[in-house]
């Protein structure tokens, strides 16, 4: 006679465990969906950072580059202390 209260107990024991796997199911999709959307929100800001990055690169070696191709005549003169003098000296 103790095998039917062993039956018992354990569909008593499996019942809050069927109750919870819905609620559990159901919060693991919530964070499944929250995760995908903040990957596809920092995947966007790394697409907009690496435009960004590329086009400063752009610009950097357009600035190298016309730095080598101006000559040193062109660049600053060298300073002199009697020609540049102020003129109330």
């Amino acid at each position: 006679m103790n095998q039917p209260q062993d039956t018992n107990k354990s569909q008593s024991e499996s019942l809050p465990l069927q109750t919870e796997l819905p609620a559990q199911m159901i919060e693991l999709q919530m964070s499944m969906a929250h995760l995908e959307l903040t990957v596809e929100r920092l995947d966007e800001v790394i697409t907009r950072q690496d435009k960004h990055i590329q086009t400063l690169q752009r610009q950097l070696q357009l600035v190298y580059n016309q730095v080598e191709s101006q000559g040193t005549e062109d660049g600053i003169a060298p300073f002199d202390v009697m020609a540049d003098r102020p003129p109330h000296y």
